[in-house]
């Protein structure tokens, strides 16, 4: 009996031991459309978004190299201190509006014009031997002596220099400009950058280098009064002053609809300088990098340059016609 017992409680034990023993079945759940199952693998992460392709791109081809374009320059040629000159520019206007140009204006009124013209002639009297010292440096002997027969005649018949005698038709002998940065340039020194100066204008290194040095030729030289504050500061506000209001009618017409009257003010300058230097270096010759001072692209203002018309320009041309197409052989 007990052995009928046993084996029938043996076989009621054994299927619930396989079932603990075989692993649990995976619950199968929807796939809802668009979704990740939990068990698929999870993309990596990706903190910026993948660059978009041109669609026209060969894939196959090498990736192309970006080209650096060269910075666009912060100031014109000849003008490395623009931004300066600039601001100095900007001061002069205010200063002239507000206090040069008026007091430049009533001297005007004040002072007679014979007066002025009288003074104007002394005081460029004074500056011949400057010019004549810089004939000499300059290799200019036949210069030099006009210069010197210039500054005898008026010093004498022109009563000191208050008349211009020498610059009648009789004697032919007008004032000529020349210092010591003229004799830099006949001997190679370059222009420098170009310079705005409040109250001085517009000028070169090289020039403000030389002017002390013309400055300093009389006082040294002669000595009182020339070497005297007193003559040295007169001198220099009625020769500003007599400046300024021979240059109010120029300056007008020149700044009248220009759109930047500094670049305007720049390129005439930096013209009429060339055009003395080049005198200086070759008499006979036009200045040196004219094209460069003539670019339209320096006063936006300026019109553009319009080339000389052909020698054929009177003939008729043939709308329809190729201009590179070879002439017909006739």
């Amino acid at each position: 009996m007990t052995g009928l017992i046993l084996p029938a409680l043996a076989m009621l034990a054994a299927p619930t031991q396989n079932a603990e023993a075989a692993p649990a079945a995976p619950i199968a759940l929807p796939v809802l459309a668009g979704t990740v199952p939990m068990d698929a693998p999870q993309p990596a992460d990706q903190s910026d978004p993948p660059e978009l392709r041109d669609a026209l791109d060969d894939p196959a081809s090498t990736t192309a190299v970006a080209v650096e374009r060269p910075p666009a320059p912060k100031h014109s040629r000849g003008d490395s201190l623009e931004g300066l000159n600039r601001t100095m520019f900007g001061l002069h206007q205010a200063l002239d509006k507000a206090v040069y140009r008026p007091v430049a204006m009533g001297y005007k009124t004040v002072v007679p014009k014979p007066v002025r013209s009288g003074l104007r002639n002394m005081l460029s009297n004074l500056t011949e031997p400057i010019v004549f010292l810089n004939y000499l440096l300059q290799l200019k002997p036949g210069k030099a002596v006009k210069t010197f027969a210039r500054f005898t005649i008026n010093s004498t018949i022109g009563l000191a220099g208050l008349v211009d005698v020498a610059k009648a038709k009789d004697v032919a002998l007008p004032h000529v400009p020349n210092g010591f940065g003229n004799t830099l340039a006949r001997y190679g020194v370059g222009p420098g950058p170009y310079l705005f100066l409040p109250f001085a204008g517009p000028t070169t290194l090289r020039d403000v280098m030389g002017g002390p040095i013309d400055g300093a030729i009389l006082p040294v030289s002669v000595g009182i009064p020339f070497n005297r504050v007193e003559f040295q500061v007169s001198t220099a506000v009625l020769g500003g002053l007599d400046r300024r209001v021979e240059a109010d009618p120029e300056l007008r017409a020149l700044f009248d609809g220009a759109v930047d009257p500094y670049a305007t003010l720049r390129s005439a300058f930096l013209q009429n300088r060339a055009a003395e230097v080049e005198e200086i270096r070759h008499p006979t010759r036009s200045p040196e990098g004219g094209t460069e001072l003539t670019d339209p692209l320096d006063d936006p203002g300026a019109g553009a340059v319009i080339p000389p018309p052909p020698s054929n320009a009177h003939e008729l041309q043939d709308p329809l016609a190729d201009p590179a197409a070879t002439p017909a052989t006739p």
